[in-house]
């Protein structure tokens, strides 16, 4: 079955991140459309969609169009039941459905007053009493859904689950504008940061697009609290260890060296995407043989 996911940009669409989070997290192929945030309004670029207007828009190959992010979540759910996107258990499966809807309806100020920004982090963003309000909901729902689930994991209701793909975008502002939460919490917003998914979605986020002022906060910046990566850095020439490319298997024409081994690419983008974060990517470590 072939799927096309239409996001917005990388470092900035939160609600895209969700969405893409529904497919790559649970293992799902799908292709995607970028929606330029810089060239018009996300409605006109979606208009051959109707009656979409906002990304995440998913196309199933029958041509029926999704766009909401619930709606996704839960269609891929139905199709796919043996992806994971639902806890099995019941009571555990309710939980997670309620956080997913809470996060899609609610917590508007954290929303507003801090925009997801996965190029730039603030290290004194003053929070309002609103999003300290909202803050404080959030640690007593993942606090509630870890108690009565009792996972073994980092994540709320066992494994990774839809639920949590909604709060990788909540977990980026805590982390980008230096919230103030428990270390209960932190170690969630921890692991959505180590999470190669999520690297691999803010890797690609380095390498496309570009900066929108109109995301800038008037706060003081700090290094973006990614979790430590292979050292890696675009070279001009080969040899590779490798003829084909890790991601596409069509010859190499750009190298990019990791760990001092020279690897093979087919394109800049596969290229800039593995120096961003070469351990993000499965291809990258199985390649040099790292676990």
């Amino acid at each position: 079955m072939t799927y096309q996911l239409h996001i917005g940009d990388y470092t900035y669409s939160s609600w895209s991140l969700r969405g893409w989070l529904l497919f790559d997290r649970f293992g799902l192929p799908v292709r995607t459309s970028f929606v330029d945030f810089n060239k018009g309004s996300v409605a006109s670029q979606m208009a051959a969609l109707p009656p979409a207007r906002t990304v995440p828009t998913l196309e199933t190959a029958d041509g029926t169009v999704i766009w909401d992010s619930l709606a996704i979540a839960e269609e891929l759910a139905s199709r796919h039941p043996e992806a994971g996107h639902w806890p099995s258990d019941p009571a555990a499966r309710a939980i997670a459905r309620s956080l997913a809807a809470e996060m899609h309806s609610g917590f508007m100020a954290l929303r507003s007053d801090c925009p997801m920004n996965l190029r730039t982090a603030y290290s004194d963003a003053a929070p309002s009493e609103a999003v300290l309000a909202d803050l404080k909901r959030l640690e007593e729902i993942w606090a509630f859904a870890r108690d009565a689930t009792q996972p073994k994991g980092p994540w709320l209701c066992g494994e990774y689950s839809a639920a949590d793909a909604f709060f990788a975008p909540v977990a980026a502002r805590i982390a980008g504008y230096s919230l103030p939460v428990s270390d209960r919490a932190c170690a969630y917003v921890e692991a959505h940061l180590a999470d190669p998914s999520f690297r691999r979605w803010r890797a690609l986020g380095l390498v496309l697009g570009g900066h929108l002022s109109r995301y800038d906060q008037p706060h003081p910046t700090m290094a973006w609290p990614a979790v430590a990566t292979l050292p890696a850095r675009a070279v001009k020439n080969g040899p590779s260890v490798n003829a084909a490319c890790i991601f596409s298997g069509k010859p190499v024409t750009h190298f990019a060296e990791v760990n001092g081994i020279v690897i093979g690419l087919c394109n800049p983008t596969c290229r800039d995407k593995v120096v961003a974060d070469a351990a993000a990517w499965p291809a990258v470590c199985d390649l040099l043989g790292i676990n």
